[in-house]
C-alpha cells in the first residue's frame, strides 16, 4: 500500500517554472511527478497563471520569487499597490529608501487616498510589506538602488529587432505612461511669509488626479490627455458635457489607472485615433504601444485592436528610469508647464491667495494641464526615445536650461508681486520638481472666519434688486455682474458639443481679467 504523499509547498519561482513548461507543452502528469505534487495542483497553477505572473512582476526580482511561497494580500490592498509602485519608482531612480521613509510615505498615501481604518505604519507592517514583495533587507536600510541595466539593454535590442521585423516607422510607435498630479497647490512662499505657514490656516494639498500622456516617437501625434479622478462627475463639472472637455476623463477610486479603465481608453480612444492618424499619413494602420504600468493591467495578448494590427508591449520590471520614453523628461515637462501656468494664473488674477484657492477647481486644473501637454514640443518627445532608438539626433529636444530659465523668470516676477516677495529661484525650482506636496507645495485651508464668509458672500451674490438694475444695458455694469455673466456663458459653452476649445480659453482669459479688475477696484476702495 502506497504511503501518504509528502506535502510540498512550491515557491513563486517554482510556479513560474511550471507555467513556462506548460506553455512548452509538457503534460500535467509529468510535471506532477517532477515537482511531487498532484495533477490538480498543476491545473490550479495554470488557472491562476495571470495572478501569479502579476504578483511576480511586482516583487523584487533578486529574491522575491525565489523565496516567497504564498501570495497573501494586505488588509489595505489599494495602499499596498500604491506603495510597491512608489517603492519600485524610487528603486529605479536610484533613490535610497529607509524603513522610516517607507513608513511615512505609507501614512501619507493612507491619508491622501481618504482610506478608512486604524492604520499604523509600524515596524510589523513594514516587515510584512517587505515579505509580501520580497524586498531584501538592504533596501530598507537606505541602500542606493538602481534600475536593471542588463534587462534594459536586452529589451532595447529585442525591441529594435521587433521594429525592423515588423517594418514599423516612428509614426507607428507609441508610448504612454501615467503620473499623479497634486493639482491644487502653489509654492509655499508665494502664499505668505514663512512665519505664517505654521498656523492652522495652511496645510499640504492632497487633491490629486492621474494624468496619462500618450504620443508617438515623432512627437507629431499627441493624443488628448487621459485624466482620471475619484469623482464620476465633480461638482465643478456641473453643466459640462464630458465629451467637450479637452481631455479624456474617467473616474475610479484607485490610486492608479485600473485595468477596466485602461481597456476602455485603449479600445474607444487610442485605437481609433491611431488608425485615423496613420491613414492621414498614408501608412499601414499598424502600430505598437509601449507601456510601463503596474501589473494590474491587461497582458499583451489580451490587449490589441480587433484586427490584431495595433498591439501592446510591456517594458520589463525596474527599467522605467532607464528607457521608458515618457519618464525621460516628458511627464516632468508637463508638470513644469502646468505649475508655471498655475502660478501665472494666480498672478494674472491679482487676487488674495485665499480667494485663489477657493476659486480654483478641478475643471480649471484640467484645462491648465491640457494646455501644458499641448506646450510640450515634438522635439522633447523625440529626444525621449533616443535610448530605445540611438539614432535620434542628440541635440533635439528641450534645451537643458529651459526649466532653469522658466524658474528664474517666474521668481523675478513674483518678487515684484505683493505677498510673494519671499520667493526665490530655488523655491520655484524645488516646486517644479516636487513629486509630492509635503513642504514645497501648500494651500490654504477652509478655516476662514465668519467675517470672511460674509464678505465673500456679499461680493459674489448680488441681491435680486441689484441684479435687475445691473442687467439693464443702460446702466453701468459692475465687475460682479460681468463675472456672473462670464461664468454663465462658460457653463453654456461647456454644454455645447460644437464649440471650439479656443473659444472656451478666450472666455477663461476674459474671466481672469475681470477678476483682476475686481481686485483692483476692491483695493482702491479699502
Amino acid at each position: 500500500m502506497l504511503g501518504k504523499r509528502k506535502r510540498v509547498v512550491l515557491t513563486i519561482k517554482d510556479k513560474l517554472d511550471i507555467i513556462k513548461k506548460l506553455e512548452e507543452g509538457i503534460s500535467f502528469k509529468k510535471l506532477s511527478v517532477v515537482y511531487g505534487i498532484g495533477e490538480s495542483t498543476v491545473r490550479d497553477i495554470k488557472k491562476n497563471k495571470e495572478r501569479i505572473i502579476n504578483y511576480a512582476n511586482s516583487s523584487d526580482p533578486t529574491s522575491g520569487v525565489s523565496k516567497r511561497k504564498s501570495m497573501k494580500s494586505s488588509t489595505y490592498e489599494e495602499l499596498d499597490r500604491v506603495m510597491i509602485e512608489w517603492f519600485n519608482q524610487q528603486k529605479t531612480n536610484g533613490i535610497p529608501v529607509s524603513g522610516t521613509i517607507c513608513a511615512k510615505q505609507a501614512k501619507f498615501f493612507f491619508d491622501a487616498l481618504g482610506m478608512e481604518g486604524d492604520f499604523n505604519a509600524s515596524s510589523g507592517w513594514l516587515t510584512r510589506f517587505k515579505q509580501r514583495h520580497g524586498i531584501p533587507k538592504a533596501a530598507g536600510k537606505g541602500t542606493k538602488l538602481k534600475g536593471d541595466e542588463t534587462a534594459a539593454s536586452e529589451f532595447c535590442g529585442n525591441f529594435q529587432e521587433f521594429v525592423e521585423r515588423e517594418n514599423l516607422q516612428p509614426e507607428q510607435i507609441y508610448g504612454a505612461d501615467q503620473t499623479g498630479l497634486f493639482w491644487k497647490c502653489l509654492p509655499s512662499r508665494t502664499l505668505a511669509v514663512e512665519t505664517e505657514q505654521s498656523t492652522s490656516g495652511y496645510r499640504s494639498s492632497r487633491e490629486r488626479i492621474i494624468i496619462m500622456c500618450c504620443a508617438n516617437a515623432t512627437g507629431l501625434h499627441k493624443l488628448n490627455l487621459c485624466v482620471v479622478g475619484k469623482a464620476k462627475k465633480p461638482r465643478a463639472f456641473k453643466g459640462t458635457d464630458l465629451s467637450n472637455l479637452p481631455v479624456t476623463y474617467f473616474s475610479q477610486k484607485s490610486a492608479w489607472i485600473e485595468q477596466s479603465v485602461f481597456r476602455q481608453w485603449f479600445e474607444k480612444y487610442f485605437v481609433p485615433q491611431v488608425q485615423k492618424h496613420l491613414k492621414s499619413k498614408g501608412l499601414l494602420e499598424k502600430a505598437v504601444l509601449l507601456l510601463d504600468f503596474p501589473p494590474a493591467h491587461s497582458n499583451e495578448e489580451m490587449l490589441s485592436s480587433d484586427d490584431g494590427r495595433i498591439i501592446v508591449k510591456y517594458l520589463p520590471p525596474n527599467v522605467t528610469s532607464l528607457i521608458q520614453p515618457m519618464s525621460q523628461g516628458v511627464l516632468a515637462t508637463v508638470k513644469r508647464y502646468y505649475r508655471a501656468g498655475l502660478l501665472q494664473k494666480y498672478m494674472s488674477e491679482g487676487i488674495d491667495p485665499k480667494m485663489f484657492w477657493k476659486n480654483l477647481t478641478v475643471l480649471d486644473a484640467i484645462y491648465e494641464v491640457s494646455r501644458a501637454w499641448n506646450m510640450v514640443k515634438s522635439s522633447t518627445i523625440t529626444k525621449a526615445w533616443k535610448k530605445l532608438f540611438p539614432g535620434v539626433e542628440e541635440n533635439s529636444g528641450m534645451n537643458i536650461d529651459e526649466g532653469a530659465i522658466l524658474a528664474a523668470n517666474l521668481a523675478t516676477v513674483l518678487q515684484n508681486t505683493e505677498e510673494c516677495e519671499h520667493v526665490d529661484i530655488e523655491n520655484i525650482d524645488q516646486w517644479f520638481d516636487s513629486r509630492s506636496n509635503d513642504s514645497s507645495c501648500q494651500v490654504l485651508t477652509d478655516s476662514e472666519s465668519a467675517e470672511d464668509h460674509q464678505t465673500k458672500a456679499a461680493e459674489q451674490k448680488p441681491s435680486n434688486k441689484t441684479r435687475k438694475t445691473e442687467l439693464n444695458p443702460e446702466k453701468h455694469i459692475s465687475h460682479k455682474a460681468a463675472l456672473e455673466w462670464t461664468e454663465n456663458l462658460l457653463d453654456y459653452l461647456e454644454q455645447q458639443d460644437d464649440m471650439l476649445l479656443s473659444d472656451k480659453l478666450v472666455l477663461r482669459r476674459l474671466r481672469t481679467i475681470i477678476r483682476r479688475k475686481q481686485k483692483i477696484q476692491y483695493n482702491k476702495s479699502h
